[in-house]
């Protein structure tokens, strides 16, 4: 049996007299080394630790105090790197800042922290405002409440309709002609030898005549800017800067219909944007057969993915002759290719 094993070694690998014999040495230690620890468990059975209650107790008291000393190194270290980094204070903020505002008319020289807290603000908000009324600063416009460091602009937004200010109109300050009392009878002009006191200055009452509304004059929406858009009902400075934001990574608007893509924007702004938003400029369009993914990618209508398979495809075919050329790639549907039309440039 050994020798017929090893001449079918010898056959299969084609060694030498020698060599089988070697091999087959190799083998075995091979296998034994394999076997031997299962061997050894089956051979020498594993022996249980036998544990004292005494020697048991001793390791719970170890545990439980390595657990204490954990939990205390724990609390020193968020006490020590929480102050200093302010971590527990921006959880805090952001706590108290994000939750349900509940809005109302308001004068923001006079609403109290928790007024201002009802309204939306985080306490240290409230508590920085009032600081600064402390001080001696007062609201005397709407946009005074941005000049307030890390005032949320979204939050403006919300709040500006609500904003009440005080009528800043002159006084009247008229003041009465000294004369006789009333007590003693008669007037003091017709008293013989009375001198007549001089006469204080009247000041007549200036009432504040509130402006006319000027409705805003119609506008390029392809090239306005910030101050033009905010000029229209519900567009604030954190709206109007939304606004230009997509239009200029759009490259313009060609399409009135393209103001509701907008991200987050309320029917309010689309109506004013329809009603004095013109399209007079010409969009900027893109070299589809020369730009580059990460280019392609800035288009608010393109994910990455879908920019990456564009080039390849245009690297594979050759260049795009026309919007048809785009149709055999089978991510991009035929209302994307529609959108994308009066952008590209072949």
């Amino acid at each position: 049996m050994p020798n017929r094993l090893v001449s079918l070694i010898r056959d299969h690998f084609g060694f030498s007299q020698r060599e089988p014999r070697g091999f087959t040495v190799v083998l075995l230690i091979g296998v034994l080394a394999l076997i031997t620890p299962f061997l050894y468990r089956w051979l020498i059975p594993e022996k249980n630790l036998d544990t004292s209650a005494a020697d048991q107790q001793k390791l719970d008291s170890l545990v439980a105090i390595m657990r204490t000393e954990e939990v205390k190194e724990d609390n020193e270290r968020r006490s020590k790197y929480g102050n200093k980094y302010g971590s527990n204070r921006d959880d805090q903020r952001t706590a108290e800042r994000f939750h349900e505002p509940k809005l109302f008319n308001f004068d923001p020289n006079t609403v109290s922290v928790s007024g201002w807290q009802q309204l939306g603000l985080p306490k240290y908000m409230a508590e920085r405002i009032d600081k600064y009324r402390s001080k001696g600063g007062q609201f005397r416009r709407k946009e005074d409440l941005l000049k307030i460091y890390d005032f949320p602009p979204d939050l403006y937004d919300q709040l500006e309709p609500y904003v009440q200010l005080p009528d800043r109109g002159g006084s009247a300050y008229a003041s009465n002609k000294p004369g006789p009392n009333p007590s003693e009878g008669g007037s003091s002009d017709n008293a013989p030898g009375a001198a007549s006191a001089p006469e204080r200055p009247r000041y007549e009452k200036q009432t504040f005549v509130k402006p006319a509304f000027v409705a805003p004059q119609p506008f390029d929406i392809n090239t306005a800017d910030t101050n033009d858009l905010k000029k229209l009902k519900g567009i604030g400075s954190g709206r109007a800067r939304q606004i230009v934001k997509f239009r200029d990574a759009l490259g313009g608007f060609v399409s009135a219909s393209q103001f509701a893509e907008i991200f987050n924007i309320d029917s309010l702004s689309v109506a004013e944007l329809n009603q004095y938003a013109r399209i007079q400029s010409a969009v900027r369009r893109i070299a589809i057969n020369t730009i580059s993914a990460e280019d392609l990618d800035r288009s608010p209508y393109l994910s990455r993915r879908q920019a990456e398979i564009i080039v390849a495809y245009r690297n594979q075919h050759g260049a795009f002759a026309s919007l048809e050329s785009l149709r055999p790639i089978r991510i991009l549907d035929a209302k994307l290719i529609e959108k994308l039309g009066p952008y590209l440039e072949f």
